[in-house]
């Protein structure tokens, strides 16, 4: 059984981890705070792009571009271009695992993949598998910003552009409806599908409005894209932030009842302790009076046969 003084210290060694994860939780839940203020002052700009694009689709629909699937159909892709978004640090549950779990699992089953990572928990997690990464973003997970979306967007346009990959897909985490737990999603980045854009329909005011596009649907459609896929990006990386804060205030929530509840055994376990040393002591003390009540007594036998003699 530990002694008094062993307990004691296991005691405050986990209240001191106690405060540390309490505050790793406050810290979380001001981060996430911080980031669904910033992602709502964000979402109707990027909820006009999307409505920009319906709008094209609804006007015209002789529109040819390569961002979009052509209208005989989808064709087998060859090569791929994956965004993985994770941490920069563990200590969030099993929001990194499930998100590299998906992104391994794409990797196998496509032979071309240009992996992009942002992150540095996913950074070393491919490099000690030996998985080639294209190109590693540092810096973003924790501070996401659209001008870092941009940064990335631009990057994977290159690639698409230019046709060294085919489609380009992103895996992230993505807060569910209540916002109480996050899952870990892979959506297509492009081609887009003709028809996700072309059920657009405007509010019934008595007249239809005109629209001209200059200097043509098509050019307007090439100019907006990028910046539609730069907020796209830019709602993941946030998104995937909002739900690294959750996961990481669950998991901190739950170290602080598992110390509690750690707690609350050794303080019992320190009391029968220490109520067994008292007993102990009172014992010792007990028995010592005794024994020296009968060597007394022997003491006082011993002088009166020594006298009636």
């Amino acid at each position: 059984m530990a002694n008094l003084h062993e307990i004691k210290n296991r005691i405050q060694s986990v209240r001191s981890t106690q405060k540390i994860t309490n505050a790793m939780y406050l810290i979380a839940s001001t981060k996430l705070q911080k980031a669904r203020a910033d992602q709502e002052k964000a979402r109707p700009y990027f909820e006009l792009q999307e409505s920009e694009m319906k709008r094209i689709f609804q006007r015209r629909n002789d529109i040819n571009s390569h961002y979009f699937y052509p209208e005989t159909g989808r064709k087998q892709a060859e090569s791929y271009a994956y965004l993985v978004i994770t941490a920069d640090k563990g200590l969030a549950g099993a929001y990194n695992h499930n998100v590299l779990r998906i992104a391994e699992g794409e990797i196998t089953r496509h032979k071309k993949v240009h992996l992009f990572v942002v992150g540095e928990y996913g950074r070393q997690y491919f490099m000690k598998r030996r998985i080639p990464i294209e190109r590693s973003f540092l810096y973003t997970a924790q501070n996401p910003t659209f001008r870092r979306a941009r940064r990335i967007a631009e990057e994977l346009l290159d690639l698409y552009n230019n046709g060294t990959c085919d489609e380009i897909r992103i895996i992230y985490s993505r807060m569910r409806h209540g916002g109480m737990d996050a899952e870990a999603k892979r959506e297509q980045l492009l081609p887009f599908a003709r028809g996700a854009f072309g059920e657009y329909r405007e509010q019934k005011e008595g007249y239809r409005k005109q629209y001209e596009f200059y200097p043509n649907p098509t050019a307007a459609l090439e100019n907006i894209v990028p910046s539609y896929i730069a907020g796209y990006i830019y709602g993941a990386l946030v998104e995937s932030f909002c739900s690294e804060q959750n996961a990481r205030m669950n998991a901190m929530k739950s170290a602080n009842d598992n110390a509690q509840e750690l707690l609350d055994g050794l303080s019992i376990q320190y009391n029968r302790v220490r109520q067994y040393a008292i007993t102990q002591e009172i014992t010792e003390v007990t028995a010592g009076a005794k024994a020296q009540r009968k060597k007394r007594k022997r003491n006082q036998n011993t002088e009166g046969q020594g006298a009636s003699r």
